[in-house]
């Protein structure tokens, strides 16, 4: 291992957005901000030596002293190029670490006093357990990672440094800007590999649930694909023995329910992205069944069908009296509730609640009302019903849903308004 100088330096600083140096690596960088420019000029005159500095928030345009990390890199400029559009491209060699111990800003650029910081004294057997180890879970890491390429590794087994490999695996490992400034500031080369150990370990954890979230997706891509291969290969056959020939498409069926449905804006909007979803289905999936019972159920619904009203009192006490005997206070009561309703187009009064034993004419009284006011009549029990669900209806997602017990009524006489007693 080489060993680290301490003397101390003064050297031009340059600040790096989102982008921290380590030694021994070469990286190009594109600088656009003046001050910068003129920092890259003043390294050059400065036996082409740089260091280089994270910014602590890479959003900051302007960076002021306290803006800066205080551990950075000493780099060597190897090549130069001002492009057209006035940034300047450096090609930068990191040699060494160093921290700042005195950070200036003349106006023209940063400069710093620094020193080389130094490695501490280690156990060398312990750290040539790490390197093994490290190297070890990395090669792990890159046959997980795709993005890096597996040559990385054959140079990794060809460098000999302990300090340098810790820095050549952090360099391709997707840390964060905070991480990665925690490993250049570590100069125990041990410290640094079981820090780098430990997230490659993180890494390695959530690049294997990935993994298998990708397999588990990719599974059942294949299998609708197959389904919907199988489902064509059907088609065709059954194409071809003539037994489709005549057969309407169920699709164009059913977009033709929904334009006579004659339903509100939403609903057709509604019903239109389903049979879209439905269409790219296969028409075997479980699904697909569910979709086509919610559209069918849309259909049937009698948005704009309704009864007409009768709003003849005298016809409507006829029947009553017709139907029944007796009961005055009752019809009274209906016929009061029917003359408001005739002589008020909006009614939000009250629902006409009839109380009584088994067999003493509840139910006949709500056939006669249907009649006089020439509404369709349809009977709800509601007798032991212990779920709302029943009445409301059920979400798509249960086996078996269905809309609910009122929906399931007007969609059976095919009118807006029956006359609905529930009991």
């Amino acid at each position: 291992m080489n060993p680290e100088r301490s003397e101390r330096i003064e050297i031009p600083v340059l600040p790096l957005r989102d982008v921290v140096v380590y030694p021994h690596m070469v990286i190009p960088l594109f600088v656009g901000r003046e001050k910068s420019i003129r920092c890259l000029e003043a390294a050059m005159d400065h036996d082409k030596k740089i260091m280089l500095v994270a910014q602590k928030e890479a959003s900051t345009d302007e960076p002021g002293v306290n803006d800066l990390f205080t551990v950075g890199t000493v780099a060597s400029i190897l090549q130069m190029l001002k492009l057209p559009d006035g940034t300047v491209k450096v090609l930068v060699e990191g040699l060494q670490r160093a921290r700042i111990s005195a950070l200036s800003d003349n106006g023209e650029h940063f400069s710093a006093k620094a020193e080389y910081l130094e490695s501490p004294t280690i156990d060398e057997r312990e750290q040539e357990v790490l390197v093994r180890t490290a190297i070890s879970q990395f090669e792990g890491y890159i046959k997980l990672n795709k993005k890096i390429p597996p040559e990385v590794l054959t140079s990794l087994n060809s460098i000999d440094d302990p300090a340098r490999l810790a820095d050549t695996i952090a360099a391709h490992m997707p840390l964060k800007l905070a991480d990665k400034q925690s490993v250049l500031e570590m100069s125990d080369v041990n410290e640094r590999l079981e820090y780098l150990m430990a997230m490659m370990e993180s890494e390695i954890d959530l690049l294997q649930v990935e993994k298998r979230i990708r397999n588990r997706v990719k599974k059942q891509m294949e299998k609708s694909q197959r389904e919907y291969y199988l489902n064509e290969q059907m088609k065709a056959i059954q194409k071809e023995l003539g037994e489709m020939d005549d057969a309407p498409d169920e699709n164009e069926a059913l977009k033709r329910k929904i334009d006579a449905a004659k339903m509100p804006k939403e609903a057709k909007e509604k019903a239109e992205a389903e049979l879209q979803k439905l269409k790219m289905m296969s028409p075997m999936s479980a699904e697909a069944t569910v979709v086509r019972g919610y559209i069918d159920w849309m259909v049937q619904v009698p948005w704009n069908a309704r009864s007409k009203v009768k709003k003849d009192l005298r016809q409507a006490q006829e029947i009553l009296d017709t139907d029944h005997y007796g009961l005055e206070r009752v019809k009274d009561r209906i016929l009061e509730y029917l003359a408001v309703q005739s002589r008020v187009n909006k009614i939000k009064g009250p629902i006409l609640c009839l109380v009584g034993p088994p067999g003493v004419g509840k139910t006949s009284l709500g056939q006669s009302i249907a009649k006089a006011t020439g509404r369709k009549y349809v009977r709800m029990a509601l007798g032991g019903v212990r779920d709302e669900a029943e009445i409301r209806g059920h979400r798509r997602t249960y086996i078996g849903s269905m809309p609910g017990k009122l929906i399931q009524k007007m969609a059976k006489v095919g009118v807006k308004k029956p006359a609905v007693p529930a009991r």
